[in-house]
């Protein structure tokens, strides 16, 4: 599933309201704030791309990626409830990898919640690897993983 062909769209200001609404469910500790995404579409395109997927109620999944070739950094992926298990994080992640080689990065880096079990598997089917720890990094006694993917010349595309 490529999303570019189903629905996906560049993020723009208008989608930040429900952006925010969808951090605020999906990740009740850490969200997002709204100048935080206002903040990230000003660096659009230069060094950011974020794009929203939107299904018949609204928008159900959005990432972003910061890109400073060699690295890209995954900033955030997010599947509504209502999509989850839908294959729809897959296609994002895999549309990032691609932005982030048409931008001439060689590897990406991201950090996961550590008990964070189903983004944690979505990376690891994606080629993603430990490469370190954050302690508290989300708060008190909420860790993160530091993972990469290298990108040159792996030929996966997703």
């Amino acid at each position: 599933m490529s999303t570019r062909d189903s629905g996906s769209r560049p993020m723009r200001w208008w989608d930040i309201d429900q952006v925010v609404a969808m951090e605020r469910e999906l990740f009740p500790d850490d969200p997002w704030s709204s100048e935080q995404f206002w903040g990230e579409l000003a660096h659009v395109p230069e060094t950011r791309w974020y794009v929203v997927h939107e299904d018949d109620i609204g928008i159900d999944g959005y990432v972003g990626l910061f890109a400073v070739p060699p690295e890209g950094d995954v900033q955030t992926i997010a599947v509504a409830t209502r999509a989850q298990g839908s294959g729809l994080g897959r296609a994002l992640l895999g549309d990032l990898v691609d932005e982030a080689r048409r931008r001439g990065c060689t590897q990406l880096l991201l950090e996961v919640r550590e008990d964070n079990s189903s983004a944690l598997a979505l990376y690891a089917r994606a080629g993603f690897e430990r490469q370190g720890h954050r302690r508290d990094y989300y708060g008190p006694g909420r860790d993160a993983l530091i993972l990469r993917r290298r990108l040159a010349g792996d030929g996966d595309n997703s």
